[in-house]
């Protein structure tokens, strides 16, 4: 794939074509037990450059985690405008999310809840992705020409293979969000490396808001930092309180209240940006 450029109309549309053929053909990449891989115990690593342990560090920790270094799809990165070539043809994201009994974990470097029945699907490119987890980063991760907002919310997918599709939605300080709100007090109270049961939890309470969205092809934003991602990253910016927020950092290790890492390279990757038609 290679990013596109003002200089031809065809260079465009090649680029863009190259990334729904990667989308349609993806599995000829494995990501396999991409999200077991996902380290649950946070102690080998850290976000604080400089430890010895940080994000620049990550990739010579563990054999296992070389791509966090050398890879050429990491995550995040910035959505800059420059790089984003509007194609509607990717179509609405399609989500078919249903209530199921779930657990909220304290892993130490985040809070993830993680259904434990079937809470339904998205659906991409004609593939089904079942909803698996979700997990919060502060401050945001991905960031919109260099600004990087409040929160993070990480929807995890896998299909039949085993290959991930990411949902990110990004908050600023306002209103409380409404799924956090009926999870705050579970957050608050359970201890790292311990898990809380949730009952029947409806995922369909995690508001989108816009159907508008960037798609591109990226990794785990955690070690091992596994590539072949699809990111869906949602355009509308949602409002969550400055409780919530507090409650997600206070609940987690100490050195883990910013959770979030840094940019990677787009390395010539396409950014696609769907709105749909008028």
């Amino acid at each position: 794939m290679y990013c596109y450029t003002n200089s031809s109309s065809w260079f465009v549309f090649f680029s863009a074509v190259s990334l729904i053929l990667f989308l349609s053909f993806h599995s000829l990449f494995c990501i396999c037990r991409a999200l077991d891989e996902e380290v649950d115990d946070e102690s080998p690593f850290t976000y604080v450059e400089g430890s010895g342990k940080g994000p620049k560090e990550w990739g010579q920790l563990n054999p296992h985690w070389k791509v966090c270094n050398n890879g050429k799809l990491q995550s995040p990165i910035d959505l800059l405008d420059a790089r984003v070539e509007v194609f509607p043809n990717l179509g609405k994201l399609k989500r078919d999310y249903k209530p199921a009994p779930a657990i909220v974990m304290n892993r130490g470097h985040d809070i993830t809840v993680k259904w434990k029945g079937y809470p339904g699907k998205v659906i991409i490119n004609g593939t089904d992705y079942n909803l698996l987890q979700c997990h919060w980063h502060s401050p945001s991760e991905h960031t919109f020409n260099g600004s990087r907002y409040d929160l993070e919310l990480h929807v995890i997918h896998l299909n039949s293979k085993g290959e991930v599709a990411v949902t990110g939605i990004v908050y600023k300080y306002g209103q409380p969000d409404p799924f956090l709100t009926k999870l705050l007090e579970h957050i608050k109270r359970v201890d790292h490396n311990e898990q809380i049961e949730l009952g029947i939890v409806n995922p369909g309470i995690i508001k989108f808001g816009s159907r508008k969205y960037y798609r591109y092809i990226g990794s785990l934003t955690v070690p091992p930092c596994t590539e072949g991602v699809i990111w869906t990253i949602v355009k509308k910016v949602r409002t969550v309180s400055r409780e919530q927020v507090r409650a997600l950092r206070e609940a987690v290790h100490d050195g883990f209240e910013a959770n979030a890492r840094p940019t990677q390279e787009s390395a010539g990757r396409s950014v696609l940006f769907y709105t749909p038609k008028v």
